[in-house]
């Protein structure tokens, strides 16, 4: 049997309340998000649900693309989005064998793909 523990987040950023920065969907700390570097990233709600889980070869574009395009599974949910939680893993396989442990361990209620508890 594989044993898989979740990672722990690299960086966490959450949504601010009446963002006086520029921002995106109240996000103003997206600076801290690597941007060349490849990983998971997992949005949640106000009550800490998982909404989504996505991976990236490089993580600051492709979840500010979430935000912005017009295909994005969470286009019509971007607001319930509270909490974004980065881990930042380099290797491919790594990373698409996390983000399919996760969407299934924690049910996430957004991916379609890649799901095997419904």
């Amino acid at each position: 049997m594989i044993n898989i523990t979740i990672p722990k987040p690299s960086v966490t950023i959450t949504k601010q309340k009446n963002p006086e920065l520029s921002n995106i969907y109240g996000f103003t700390d997206f600076h801290l998000i690597p941007r060349d570097k490849g990983g998971i990233f997992m949005f949640y709600n106000k009550n800490q649900e998982l909404l989504f889980v996505g991976k990236a070869r490089k993580l600051r574009p492709r979840i500010k693309k979430h935000f912005e395009d017009t295909v994005s599974p969470i286009k019509m949910h971007r607001d319930e989005v509270t909490k974004i939680e980065v881990c930042v893993i380099e290797d491919p396989v790594h990373r698409e064998i996390y983000e399919t442990y996760i969407i299934n361990e924690l049910k996430s209620k957004y991916n379609i793909d890649k799901v095997f508890f419904r």
